[in-house]
């Protein structure tokens, strides 16, 4: 009679820790390096931030007085906000060994901190993605719409 009724607790107890237990995200806490194509060296690892797409280093913007390289701006917007250390969860690894990260500065226990993808959105430095959080569309359609960052450049097509 005792290990009946003992079993549907030690099934329920089972049950949340599988529930608690992380699954392929995990979080890091650590300093960062920012690269020159505006990935994040974290850890050893390199992390590509979620939900956007950073134009190449290589890349120039036409304007009318000189060609402008537009991918080393999103690295350098990142130097500047980056004061060291980001926290970042991580997702998936992709094919080239880089992980994708929603990553954030500023974060505490009290505040959820910067979401740095947001950020080189509102700037214009990137583009959201197809599958991104609405909240990306939206910030990438205001900065077309103001002519900031890329979309400042006549002739840029993502």
């Amino acid at each position: 009679m005792i290990g009946r009724q003992l079993f549907p607790g030690a099934v329920l107890l089972a049950a949340c820790l599988i529930l608690a237990t992380p699954g392929s995200a995990r979080e890091i806490n650590s300093y960062a390096i920012v690269n020159e194509d505006a990935t994040l060296r974290i850890s050893g690892q390199t992390v590509r931030l979620h939900g956007i797409h950073i134009p190449r280093t290589d890349r120039t913007c036409r304007t009318s007085r000189r060609p402008v390289v537009c991918g080393s701006q999103a690295a350098l917007a990142l130097e500047f906000r980056i004061d060291g250390f980001v926290r970042c969860e991580l997702g998936e690894r992709l094919q080239d060994g880089t992980v994708l990260g929603h990553c954030r500065v500023d974060a505490s226990t009290f505040d959820a901190g910067e979401d740095l993808a947001a950020y080189l959105l509102e700037r214009g430095w990137a583009v959201a993605l197809p599958d991104a959080p609405i909240a990306y569309q939206t910030l990438e359609k205001i900065a077309r719409s103001r002519g900031v960052g890329v979309w400042g450049f006549a002739g840029y097509v993502p």
